[in-house]
């Protein structure tokens, strides 16, 4: 019996999922009222209706179709459009709300979104060709992200590691060398406003963004401490649980737990080790 309970501090550390890749609450309802709307457009059958009353027509907009300016954001035009803006939506989205709160990072995306938006009108302001989709204010989620978390690693194509810092400037440049191909069929224009909203934003908004001002300070504190209260209770679940599993084996024997239960005391105990807590 010694012998085998010895043995569980000699497995690989427990791998948990990490807390800073779970949906944030105001990331959550964006993605699914945009796949939504999405399956709407097209299992529905009703994408032309959207297209005709809800997508941004720059000619229209000026017309008195001024809703369009919010609506255009939540219409995508294929599977691999949502994908990539939903994706990238959770990937920037949840860290810059656990930061900032619900509210302020709501009020940022749609101020970014906007603000995508009216660029692209102001720019085409005689055109009837519709724009769709989130992509402006993806862009200022990027540019936020890379404000924040300069260094952070961000993969391209899930491949290349290049820093968020270094990230927003190759695709704000390649958005800006992308603008002048009118023919593109991609609103290159809203991605880059998105990006300057974002930034006026941070300069001269209500986030007064100003390394390493005080602001600053108070954001990176409230992401410390959150982090330290959820590893905290990680801790404190793990030491329940292995606490429960050492009271079965007290009544009935090593013997007595299933694999399942056996596999994981060994992997919570040397988590529990590796974190300098007794088990």
């Amino acid at each position: 019996m010694k012998r085998r309970f010895e043995m569980l501090f000699r497995q690989p550390p427990l791998r948990f999922i990490n807390p800073e890749m779970a949906w944030t609450e105001v990331v959550k309802f964006l993605i699914l009222t945009n796949v939504t709307i999405f399956a709407a457009q097209m299992i529905l059958g009703m994408d032309q209706f959207f297209i005709e009353n809800f997508s941004l027509i720059p000619k229209e907009f000026f017309g008195g179709h001024v809703w369009t300016l919010v609506t255009y954001m939540f219409l995508h035009g294929s599977f691999s459009h949502i994908l990539f803006n939903m994706l990238a939506l959770w990937m920037f989205g949840s860290m810059l709300e656990r930061v900032w709160g619900s509210k302020e990072f709501l009020k940022y995306y749609l101020i970014t979104g906007l603000g995508g938006g009216l660029c692209y009108a102001l720019f085409n302001m005689n055109s009837y060709v519709p724009t769709v989709g989130a992509s402006g204010a993806i862009y200022g989620l990027l540019l936020a992200y890379a404000v924040l978390f300069p260094n952070n690693i961000i993969y391209i194509w899930f491949v290349i590691p290049v820093k968020a810092k270094y990230f927003a400037i190759i695709f704000g440049v390649i958005e800006f060398l992308a603008s002048f191909n009118i023919g593109s069929g991609v609103a290159h224009l809203a991605h880059l406003g998105g990006m300057v909203m974002g930034f006026a934003y941070l300069k001269w908004g209500a986030l007064r963004y100003s390394a390493p001002g005080a602001r600053m300070r108070e954001w990176k504190k409230k992401l410390d401490d959150s982090a330290k209260e959820r590893e905290e209770q990680n801790i404190e679940d793990v030491r329940r649980e292995v606490d429960d599993l050492l009271d079965k084996i007290n009544k009935v024997g090593m013997d007595g737990l299933t694999k399942a239960e056996q596999q994981r005391l060994e992997k919570a105990s040397k988590f529990l080790r590796d974190k300098g807590v007794k088990p």
